[in-house]
C-alpha cells in the first residue's frame, strides 16, 4: 500500500482538491486498495473546516465530491505514516520540514516539480489551481500506476 499525504497551508483548498482528484483516479483504475490518499494543513487556522466552497464547486464541476472532509494539521508522526508528503508551494515545503523535522527518506516534495501551485484562497482563481493540481496528480498517478504494474 502506497500512502500519500497532500499538504497546503489550511487544508481547505489545494490539498483536499489533490486528495479527491487522486482518489478518483485511483478508484477509476481499480487501485483504491493499493493507494491511500489524505491531506493536511501546515497551519491551525482552518482546523475542522470543510473544503472551501469555491474549491468544492470546482471539484463538483469535474464530478468529484468531497463530503466529510475536515481540515487537520500535519503532525511529526505523519512522516513515518506516509510514503510521500507532497506540498503545493515552497512555503508549504518549508513548513512541512519545520513540523516533521529532517527528511532522511526523501519523502517530501512539491506536487509540480517546476512550478508552485498558487493558493486560490488568495488568487480566487480556482480553475488555475484545478489545472495545476490535476496536472500534478496525473503525473503522480502515472508513477503509481507504473509501480503497481511492475509489482509482483
Amino acid at each position: 500500500m502506497k500512502r500519500i499525504l497532500f499538504v497546503c497551508h489550511g487544508n481547505i483548498c489545494r490539498s483536499p482538491m489533490a486528495e479527491f482528484i487522486l482518489k478518483k483516479m485511483t478508484r477509476q483504475a481499480g487501485l483504491e486498495n493499493e493507494v491511500e490518499v489524505a491531506s493536511a494543513a501546515t497551519s491551525t487556522e482552518e482546523l475542522g473546516n470543510p473544503v472551501y466552497p469555491m474549491a468544492r464547486q470546482e471539484l463538483a464541476m469535474h464530478g468529484i465530491g468531497c463530503a466529510g472532509h475536515k481540515a487537520r494539521q500535519l503532525t511529526a508522526a505523519d512522516y513515518d505514516s506516509y510514503d510521500l508528503i507532497i506540498g503545493m508551494d515552497c512555503a508549504n515545503i518549508d513548513n512541512i520540514l519545520h513540523i516533521v523535522g529532517d527528511d532522511p527518506d526523501g519523502k517530501v516534495r512539491m506536487l509540480l516539480k517546476d512550478k508552485e501551485i498558487a493558493d486560490p484562497w488568495y488568487t480566487r482563481n480556482f480553475r488555475a489551481a484545478w489545472n495545476d493540481i490535476h496536472a500534478g496528480c496525473t503525473a503522480l498517478f502515472n508513477e503509481i500506476a507504473a509501480d503497481a504494474g511492475t509489482a509482483d
